[in-house]
């Protein structure tokens, strides 16, 4: 039976929805294409009717998370009062550490891009995205606003992975809170 091309496209779109969910959650060595590809009902083999490789999937996900990133964090940073403390209050908010299908691709796959030696130039783009709008929620004048949007941005990454990490219950909601209220007050400097 043949399917039209549709279907194809939709089942395109469908893969690399699932896959960038499970590579955001699982990360990407772990989420193997024949599991992936059953959970949607799809045999293993259909893969490569998509997709020339894991690789090519890999960065189409992560464009995708990029994608649906920004469009978030557009929403975040239109707010009249205080843009950059909503995004921070977001992005180290428990929900964004419980749901990292849901978030930001940066704490999880780029790590794993870095150790395997494939950074991706998506990784890039979405960097300078984020670095742009958080100096651009800094107050105005304020000296050394790109290095600032730098270590806040390391920080907000770093803050929501040992978070995710932390068995403490308290210590993890400790992290988020404490570098939450930092980051705030420096945006306020």
């Amino acid at each position: 039976m043949r399917y039209s091309e549709d279907h194809k496209a939709q089942t395109h779109q469908r893969i690399i929805n699932e896959a960038s969910a499970r590579f955001r959650r699982d990360g990407i060595g772990a989420t193997g294409l024949q599991p992936l590809m059953k959970a949607l009902g799809l045999t293993h083999g259909g893969f490569y009717a998509h997709f020339k490789s894991k690789d090519e999937l890999v960065e189409k996900s992560l464009s995708q998370a990029a994608d649906d990133l920004s469009a978030h964090c557009e929403e975040l940073f239109s707010q009249k009062e205080h843009p950059l403390a909503a995004f921070i209050d977001n992005y180290l908010s428990n929900g964004h550490r419980s749901a990292p299908e849901q978030g930001c691709p940066l704490p999880t796959m780029s790590s794993e891009l870095g150790q395997r030696g494939q950074p991706s130039p998506t990784t890039d783009k979405m960097i300078h995205n984020r670095l742009n709008a958080i100096e651009s929620g800094l107050p105005e004048g304020i000296a050394n606003a790109a290095e600032l949007s730098t270590v806040m941005l390391s920080t907000l990454v770093g803050a929501l992975v040992l978070s995710r990490s932390a068995h403490d219950a308290e210590l993890a909601d400790r992290i988020l809170e404490t570098t939450r209220e930092w980051l705030k007050e420096q945006a306020k400097a």
